[in-house]
């Protein structure tokens, strides 16, 4: 018995079972109550009909005594000798059937011979209950004519009796509810309500997981196997728990695919272009020029390398290539330089763009020295024999983004063709300098003067070696 009041008590503490129960409660109770106002009724009429019996009884005497028939108003005296002290009967009046009053002993009834005249048929009973009292009144005919006679009974018994048959039912009714709420409560507690309540700790304990690295719950719901409603509910959530968590599982692996590819893209535009162009580029892909004061510009060139890459295998070709360029790359993200590009052996590579830089010259020519040193060392380690020609300028250049497709980061203006050609009528080994660029250097860099040098479409300009840092 206290494993079932345990469980009934443990399924009240939720708000679905205590919903139920106060339904199947008052549904219950209601029922009784449509049962127990007739039967109520019906206990009060026997009571009074147990009353006028005693009182037909008494007077059956009297309404069979032809003297007293003949005499009708000797009745009531008779009548009156014959009561006891404790007799339900407290009066009675005689009227003729017209209503007009003939005789009465004790108390006088409430029920009026008006009332009793008004009826229509003559062997209708009357009666009239007002608690404490109970009129009843007869028509009855003799030799002599046609009599009412109306009696009073003491009827105050009848409602102690009817309360307590109240409470008996009241109570038989409270029973009955409580005990078929209970079975009701064990009956609905282990089909409905403890798979729901499991089912909603269940979705609770999914909401706190989904969607993050913690391992999936136990769910207590699947633990039975139901074959009805309620088990297709409880398939159908876990089957969309597990269809989202694999949609958030393949939406999580899009997105790091989407992240790193991302990632890649960024790091392949920034090979491309300058950080900021690109950044530029990504807001607005019209065409992006920049004029820039004084940048310094280096072009390189592998001498003799096209006749050297006929002896070369096309893998040896481009893995030499590759080593030499990227060991340049290096040199230009070491001096804080922008590389443009390289064409074929060429190696082209500014400071001062495409954010100004105080020192690009010095940058550009410390990087220049840094270059033929990585020449001399790599030709030792190789079979083959390399030298750099080297060309530098300084001034004012557009820099800039055209095209839409296979676009690249130039550089525009009179100096780009001015340090093209310090490169090409340069001497192998050699660092040619403009001008403009040897005011940039001489105080902190060796110089040599060429001289004057013819170059096309610039006519004669002086042109300046650079030798290395001073006091090194």
């Amino acid at each position: 018995m206290m494993p079932r009041l345990s469980t009934i008590l443990r399924l009240t503490r939720s708000r679905l079972s205590r919903a139920i129960v106060f339904w199947v409660f008052l549904s219950i109770v209601l029922v009784e109550a449509v049962i127990l106002v007739p039967s109520y009724y019906r206990r009060q009429q026997e009571l009074l009909n147990q009353l006028q019996q005693v009182s037909q009884e008494v007077l059956s005497a009297a309404l069979t005594d032809s003297v007293l028939m003949q005499n009708p108003e000797n009745m009531l005296p008779a009548v009156s000798e014959k009561l006891r002290d404790d007799s339900v009967i407290l009066g009675a009046a005689l009227y003729y059937n017209h209503g007009v009053w003939i005789d009465a002993f004790g108390d006088a009834p409430m029920l009026e011979p008006e009332e009793i005249v008004a009826a229509a048929d003559v062997s209708t009973m009357l009666m009239n209950y007002e608690g404490d009292r109970y009129d009843v009144g007869w028509f009855f005919s003799t030799a002599s004519g046609d009599f009412l006679l109306v009696v009073r009974h003491d009827a105050s018994a009848v409602q102690p009796e009817l309360n307590a048959f109240l409470w008996r039912i009241a109570g038989l009714v409270a029973i009955i509810a409580i005990v078929v709420t209970a079975a009701t409560m064990i009956t609905l507690g282990k089909i409905v309500i403890a798979p729901i309540l499991r089912l909603r700790d269940d979705l609770l304990a999914a909401t706190e997981v989904i969607g993050t690295d913690c391992p999936d719950p136990e769910f207590r719901s699947r633990l039975r196997q139901r074959q009805d409603e309620l088990g297709e509910v409880i398939q159908a959530f876990v089957d969309l728990y597990d269809r989202v968590q694999q949609e958030i599982s393949d939406r999580v692996q899009a997105e790091a695919a989407l992240r790193e590819e991302q990632t890649r893209s960024e790091k392949l535009l920034l090979n491309i272009l300058p950080a900021t162009i690109a950044a530029q580029l990504k807001k607005d892909q019209r065409a992006i020029a920049q004029r820039s004061e004084q940048v310094t510009i280096l072009f390189a060139d592998l001498v003799g390398f096209t006749a050297l890459s006929a002896q070369m295998t096309p893998t040896e070709l481009v893995d030499t290539l590759n080593t030499i360029f990227s060991a340049f790359d290096r040199l230009a993200e070491q001096h804080r330089l922008e590389k443009i590009k390289t064409i074929g052996d060429a190696y082209m590579v500014v400071g001062g763009i495409p954010e100004p830089q105080a020192d690009h010259a010095t940058a550009i020519a410390q990087m220049a020295l840094d270059m033929q040193q990585f020449i001399q060392n790599f030709s030792t380690s190789q079979e083959y024999s390399f030298q750099l020609r080297i060309g530098i300028g300084t001034g004012v250049v557009v820099s800039g983004v055209i095209g839409l497709t296979k676009f690249s980061y130039d550089l525009w203006g009179n100096v780009v063709n001015l340090a093209s050609r310090m490169e090409s009528q340069g001497i192998p080994g050699k660092i040619q300098v403009t001008d403009a660029t040897y005011h940039c250097l001489k105080e902190q860099f060796e110089l040599e003067e060429r001289g004057p040098l013819k170059v096309k479409g610039w006519g004669e300009v002086t042109t300046y070696f650079l030798v290395g840092r001073k006091g090194t």
